[in-house]
């Protein structure tokens, strides 16, 4: 451990250097002294080998453990409408080692692709990235001497009955979902920030209430029509799906930058940004995909169109729907950050831990319906760990 004088006074002295030497000497000079072998990068290299805390260690650790659930979440998905093949590349997805079949309900995949023919690809390749993200914090809290986190004991929910889809337990059920879909409008809002207490409407509110299906529960919801076409209700399967890649991944596309904020050592810090930002390039393609969900309606289940100008909801407050629902804006409308005195911005939202934290992370899994067990209508004990995880990291500091 480094004595706390020392760090301090290196700290003033290179802020000292920099506002009294780099300045003046021009870019040049600061290009120089950021080589390698010189004062500065040394500096650099110090900072970054600074020890990593207890509350680092929790940060990663409910990382590793989210992204479990995520791997588990979107394994499903493959098999059921991933992609078998992408042109001369093979598709190569392993989860402990073990082979995932993919592509196993080819008239799922049809419905699928009416919200953009390239959905099975993008399926394969967010399910590759998402198992990475726990293998690789698993390994690195392994490399720091940490425990890695297991949460297999809790993989007893049934999967969907389609043929060929192993029949073994997950962590997570699809069959159940109640979708939020208020990031919809978030987005889009030039006035309102969760961060600042904005609340949003829904963009489908149907899927925000009662139970549903985003896989095909068996090989019965994958029958066509006579005619060959798609019945609503395999439709409306995808649909609820498309709508549920955004949600799913608008929550990582928050939580990284707010557990960033709280994390000490720079590597730490470099881990919790890098993996961030491919959860919001996941976002930015699914938030794009759930906009060509088709205006149908399957039972009590409607998706309205929302470029027809009007609010979705019944008793809507939007006093411009076309700027909060249409669906190709989907670039982060600039909004209030900070202080409303520095002006509007465009910005990831909410980055606040009560809004975009840990504990905020599960609680929104748990609405969602994801670890509920259809045989109890319970939760099962993965909410417990999960919220207790969730509650350290959102307890860790920076520490200097």
């Amino acid at each position: 451990m480094k004595e706390k004088g020392s760090v301090f006074s290196r700290a003033k002295n290179r802020r000292s250097f920099l506002k009294n030497g780099i300045v003046a000497a021009g870019a040049a000079t600061m290009g120089a002294a950021m080589l390698p072998g010189s004062p500065v990068a040394f500096a650099l290299e110090e900072d970054n080998h600074a020890p990593i805390t207890k509350g680092d260690i929790a940060i990663l650790t409910f990382l590793s453990a989210l992204e479990q659930v995520e791997a588990d979440l979107w394994i499903q998905y493959a098999e059921l409408g991933g992609a078998t093949n992408q042109g001369l590349s093979t598709i190569d997805l392993e989860f402990n080692g073990k082979k995932i079949a993919t592509g196993l309900a080819p008239n799922y995949i049809t419905a699928l692709e009416v919200l953009d023919g390239d959905m099975p690809q993008y399926i394969a390749d967010n399910t590759d990235d998402e198992i990475s993200h726990h293998r690789f914090l698993n390994n690195y809290l392994a490399s720091k001497g940490a425990k890695p986190i297991d949460l297999s004991e809790f993989a007893t929910l049934p999967p969907s009955k389609v043929s060929g889809v192993p029949q073994t337990g997950r962590l997570t059920n699809l069959k159940q979902l109640t979708v939020d879909t208020t990031w919809w409008m978030r987005y889009r809002s030039a006035i309102a920030n969760p961060d600042f207490g904005g609340t949003f409407e829904n963009a489908v509110p149907d899927l925000a209430k009662g139970q549903h299906p985003a896989i095909p529960v068996d090989d019965g919801d994958l029958i066509l029509n006579s005619d060959g076409s798609i019945p609503n209700h395999l439709q409306a399967i995808a649909n609820t799906a498309g709508f549920h890649f955004a949600f799913i991944e608008q929550g990582g596309s928050s939580l990284y930058p707010t557990l960033a904020q709280k994390v000490t050592n720079l590597e730490v810090l470099r881990v919790l940004l890098s993996i961030g930002g491919s959860e919001i390039m996941h976002f930015q393609t699914w938030h794009d995909k759930a906009g060509n969900a088709t205006n149908i309606t399957d039972g009590d289940l409607s998706f309205p169109n929302l470029n027809s100008g009007v609010d979705p909801n019944p008793k809507g407050t939007s006093v411009n729907p076309a700027d909060d629902f249409q669906t190709n804006l989907i670039m982060p409308e600039p909004t209030l950050f900070l202080n409303a005195k520095l002006g509007s911005v465009s910005i990831i939202r909410p980055t606040s831990t009560a809004q975009g934290g840990a504990v905020a992370s599960v609680v929104s899994f748990v609405d969602d319906g994801l670890f509920l067990d259809p045989a109890t209508n319970k939760n099962t004990g993965i909410v417990d760990v999960l919220m207790r995880l969730a509650e350290e990291a959102d307890e860790a500091r920076r520490r200097f």
